[in-house]
């Protein structure tokens, strides 16, 4: 595991002529798709920070920890070993030296990962992993947080949204794709509920940055947002590093 994360800061060393992407927004907004598609097509690296919080929440649920015990998650949240590697569909996520990319997004842990997301203690813990990652430049992040706490200094930062029935339509898809049963009205209502907790909480909510550029894309394509996100990021870039 030490030689995966290794690799990860040489690869991103390589990249120190490159800017920082940060990119929030709620679930379903299509922040994650994009994020990875432009990290694809830019050479950066995309580093899925929801999915270190999923990681946590997956592991309480293995260990039956109550989602109240707020010290068994931070203790899981220190010693857990996540080891992300990009890839061009799905971020591989290995947990403790076990591929759970698919078990990291079944409904149960989107249902657990605000409460989890909103301690303090595994906020900090992550967001410096998270910091560790992305240090050297080269990095486009995704997730609710990263243009305020995480990279607050980010040359480039977007706020990805859309509308809920559009997100809840997206997210069910999803479900749907990977042979999952659920209905509209409980996607939307989970969604809704995760919204809520998750820009009420005190530390690190859903927020746009007050620098960060807002994109709706709710009647854009995969396709348009990535090129909006591409001219944005070749805008930056320019603008920073004189590209």
């Amino acid at each position: 595991n030490q030689q995966a994360h290794t690799k990860i800061f040489s690869s991103l060393g390589q990249m120190s002529r490159k800017i920082t992407v940060a990119i929030d927004g709620p679930a379903g907004s299509g922040k994650s798709t994009a994020a990875r598609a432009l990290s694809k097509s830019l050479g950066y690296v995309f580093v899925d920070s929801g999915a270190m919080y999923r990681a946590v929440t997956l592991k309480a649920l293995q260990a039956g920890v109550s989602f109240e015990d707020k010290a068994k998650i931070i203790a899981i949240s220190e010693s857990i070993d996540i080891v992300l590697h990009p890839s061009p569909d799905k971020t591989i996520i290995f947990i403790d030296g076990v591929d759970s990319s698919d078990a990291i997004r079944e409904p149960q842990v989107s249902k657990n990962v605000s409460p989890v997301a909103a301690i303090p203690e595994v906020r900090a813990i992550l967001v410096h992993k998270q910091q560790q990652m992305g240090k050297a430049g080269g990095v486009i992040m995704d997730g609710r947080d990263v243009g305020t706490v995480v990279f607050p200094f980010a040359e480039l930062k977007v706020f990805m949204k859309a509308d809920p029935v559009e997100r809840a339509n997206r997210r069910l898809k999803e479900f749907i794709q990977q042979g999952k049963t659920t209905t509209l009205e409980e996607v939307l209502a989970d969604m809704e509920a995760r919204d809520k907790a998750d820009a009420e909480r005190s530390t690190g909510p859903l927020k746009q940055a007050d620098d960060a550029i807002l994109v709706d894309t709710t009647h854009m394509t995969e396709a348009v947002v990535l090129a909006e996100l591409t001219r944005l990021t070749k805008e930056a870039e320019q603008r920073v590093l004189g590209l």
